[in-house]
């Protein structure tokens, strides 16, 4: 406690600490509530809350006490305290009137910069958000990024909003779990029910397949579709026989799926969900009859979603830019996001990260209104900072990444030309982060992320964990300043 006097006195005096030798104090988390001031402080690596007062607010939060005064762990227990006294502090769902950016945390220290980055654009910042596959490959739970995105929150002072997005998520018991804790957004993943085998089948397989199908479900579809044309906000959508059978078939059960959860989960929840369908994680791109048959049943069924993401032209390949005809993609991207103001959602882009190329476009036809992912990008700027500051370490990385990069492609889909890396023996230390501007190593470090941050020595010691936190959470300034100028350039290209 004897570190933290000086912190303990200007509390008791009602005043905003400063930072001494020995303790970083976060100003802008200085906060006084019914009779207990608090603030976010860190010593070496390490953050407390530090409290003092005889308010309610003191009895609550758990730490070592003196007086009346208390240091305290960021626990999961001190982060349910601070959402029960700053509600600022909990996440929230923000509808389809304003742009949201989904930055997953994958580090649960990424955070302060990225609200530094938001705070000077259109933007509301989705600051926890991560698949259950992510969390299985780091170790970490829901509970984990709920938390890490509180104390940010709180560190930084941020009263304007943030989301909690449930990302990819499948499992009904999943689902449940997220809610529960507290997640303001959900995106549902279809992709377990939308049948990519129907691609390969002829129009007579179809047909037949479609036609035993019960009668009742036949007439839902065919009354309403068959030989039916729609204008969609000026782009005209059609269904014959072989269009309206194709569409059911690899559809249907997903949109049966979709409407149990939201009339499950969603509609009976006691505080507002953003619900995202995400219908992109399929072998086929998305066409735009099936875009709308997919919108235009959920309608029909009275689900209400906030966003929906279609597979679009192209590919959207982890932490590079777009791969593809740009101009292809500009077409369809329009007629996407007519679809998607036709019903009144947001239009979601899936492993937006780097696309900068397409960010214009993308702007341009959404009006700016439509919500966006960059999960992982963080994650490669926080290689780059200690490619600049660590540099012994960040040689190993490289080592063991390139040595068990063939582990990651069950998880993702890249194509990186591992051949055109420099050689890291002929790179000089000052060259080290100019392997963050290259497509092929971005790749590289982007899908080994989990087996980096979980690798082991024989003795079952951390390879790299520890020492990689250390130095980051050393030089917060510096990735801060890398993210806010990262991040930026997205929002800036998107016209935010």
């Amino acid at each position: 406690m004897s570190k933290f006097q000086n912190v303990v006195e200007a509390l008791q005096q009602g005043t905003a600490p400063q930072s001494t030798s020995e303790v970083q104090v976060y100003e802008a988390s200085f906060e006084q509530k019914d009779g207990t001031n608090i603030v976010m402080v860190k010593e070496g690596t390490v953050k407390y809350l530090v409290a003092a007062g005889n308010g309610a607010l003191l009895g609550a939060l758990q730490g070592e006490q003196n007086g009346e005064a208390k240091v305290c762990p960021l626990t999961h227990e001190n982060r349910l305290v601070l959402n029960e006294y700053f509600d600022y502090t909990a996440p929230k769902a923000f509808g389809t009137e304003i742009t949201t950016m989904g930055l997953g945390d994958r580090l649960g220290v990424a955070s302060p910069g990225h609200i530094e980055t938001v705070k000077k654009h259109r933007v509301k910042p989705i600051l926890a958000q991560q698949s259950i596959r992510e969390l299985t490959l780091l170790n970490r739970t829901m509970k984990d990024i709920l938390d890490a995105a509180a104390f940010a929150v709180f560190q930084e002072g941020y009263k304007d909003g943030y989301g909690a997005d449930a990302d990819h998520i499948k499992l009904e018991e999943d689902i449940a779990h997220a809610l529960k804790l507290g997640f303001s957004f959900l995106t549902l993943d279809c992709s377990e029910q939308i049948r990519n085998d129907v691609e390969g089948m002829d129009d007579d397989q179809r047909q037949k397949e479609y036609a035993d199908f019960p009668v009742d479900q036949k007439e839902h579809y065919n009354q309403h579709y068959l030989n039916k044309t729609f204008d969609v906000n000026g782009i005209e959508v059609g269904y014959d026989d072989a269009s309206l059978a194709k569409n059911v078939l690899v559809y249907g059960e997903a949109i049966d799926f979709m409407e149990h959860v939201f009339k499950t989960y969603i509609e009976t929840s006691d505080k507002a969900i953003d619900f995202e369908i995400s219908i992109d994680e399929t072998e086929t791109i998305t066409k735009p009859e099936e875009h709308f048959f997919v919108a235009e049943e959920l309608r029909r069924r009275g689900v209400t979603v906030q966003s929906l993401a279609p597979r679009f032209c192209g590919e959207f390949q982890k932490g590079i830019d777009y791969i593809g005809d740009i101009n292809q993609f500009e077409k369809e991207l329009k007629e996407h996001a007519e679809i998607a103001k036709y019903f009144s959602y947001k239009l979601s882009i899936h492993s937006g990260s780097d696309k900068f190329s397409v960010f214009p476009i993308i702007g341009k036809y959404t009006d700016g209104l439509l919500h966006i992912k960059t999960a992982g990008t963080n994650w490669l700027e926080a290689v780059r900072v200690i490619a600049q500051v660590n540099p012994e370490l960040y040689r190993r990385m490289h080592v063991y990444a390139e040595d068990h990069f063939e582990e990651t492609l069950k998880y993702y889909h890249v194509t990186p030309d591992l051949d055109s890396v420099a050689k890291l023996e002929d790179t000089s230390d000052a060259d080290l982060p100019k392997y963050m501007d290259h497509d092929a190593s971005r790749q590289l470090f982007h899908v080994t992320y989990g087996i980096l941050l979980t690798a082991k020595d024989e003795a079952g010691a951390d390879l790299f964990r520890n020492e990689f936190f250390e130095t980051l959470l050393t030089n917060e300034d510096a990735y801060r300043q890398s993210l806010v100028k990262h991040i930026g350039r997205h929002l800036e290209l998107l016209g935010l």
